[in-house]
């Protein structure tokens, strides 16, 4: 069961209307695969009014095609850098002139063999990566659906809204620190162990979730967020009923209001049924 800090209460199921969560090792299991229902809940959610809005670091035809959302559905893609409503661009916040190149060249400049990385472009028609090992592939490929291999991630023509930096070496090593330091005017998150992302400072998680508020006039009292990563805080800030994975990171469940079962344990399910009743 979910557990409830004692001052808070989830919200009811008539006082919801917005419920925002986080894909990997939040909504989706070990595997990567949405839990056994979900089409029947969500269904039931979009019958009384309840919007549900996927929120995740992946790109949006990452998400796209793990979901397979229906026409209306709001995409929170690249943590809050690229938020689609059906086929419709709702917003895209792409990186300063330069500072991809910059992200690329500090990237880079790693040395090995003390560190082996790669980097993702995203940009708002596709990814690119210029690594084509098998190593790096595996992992790129299960967040990135739309994907293309070029010889040289410099002349990439597209809007990039964020870097993704894979750090192989995770989580013993500094790349963090070394592109922290090398990028002071952007931030510098950890999406996950081995997933560091680069963007503009003034875009995150829940820049998009408080523009999806404004756009569909919800507030943050109608709003339940899940997450588990660093990368969902900003998501934390922006709803009043906040809810963490038992599989959290320790900043989030310090952070959140409720703690639910875990991805595995179909945590996000469990607590929006509890809620429906």
């Amino acid at each position: 069961m979910t557990q409830t800090h004692a001052t808070h209460a989830l919200p009811s199921a008539a006082d919801l209307r917005l419920v925002v969560s986080d894909m990997d090792g939040t909504f989706l299991d070990g595997t990567g695969a949405p839990p056994p229902g979900w089409a029947d809940l969500a269904a039931e959610l979009a019958r009384r009014g309840v919007a549900f809005a996927p929120a995740s670091g992946r790109q949006h035809a990452a998400i796209v095609g793990v979901l397979e959302p229906g026409a209306e559905t709001v995409v929170i893609a690249e943590n809050g850098a690229h938020v689609r409503r059906g086929d419709e661009l709702v917003a895209a916040a792409p990186l300063p002139l330069g500072r991809a190149d910059a992200a690329l060249a500090a990237v880079r400049a790693m040395p090995a063999p003390d560190h082996d990385v790669g980097a993702v472009l995203c940009g708002v028609r596709s990814a690119y990566v210029e690594r084509d090992d098998e190593a790096f592939l595996e992992h790129v490929h299960r967040y990135f659906r739309a994907l293309e291999i070029v010889d040289d991630l410099a002349d990439v023509d597209d809007e990039i809204v964020k870097v993704s930096v894979l750090d192989l070496r995770a989580p013993d090593s500094d790349v963090a620190e070394r592109l922290a330091a090398a990028l002071p005017d952007l931030t510098v998150r950890s999406g996950s162990r081995h997933w560091i992302d680069v963007q503009r400072p003034d875009v995150d998680k829940g820049t998009a979730v408080r523009a999806l508020q404004e756009r569909l006039g919800i507030t943050a009292e109608q709003t339940l967020v899940f997450g588990d990563y660093l990368n969902d805080l900003p998501m934390f800030e922006a709803a009043a009923h906040t809810v963490a994975m038992a599989n959290a990171h320790d900043a989030v469940l310090a952070s959140a209001r409720h703690v639910a079962p875990s991805n595995d344990e179909q945590g996000v399910v469990r607590t929006l049924r509890a809620i429906l009743g």
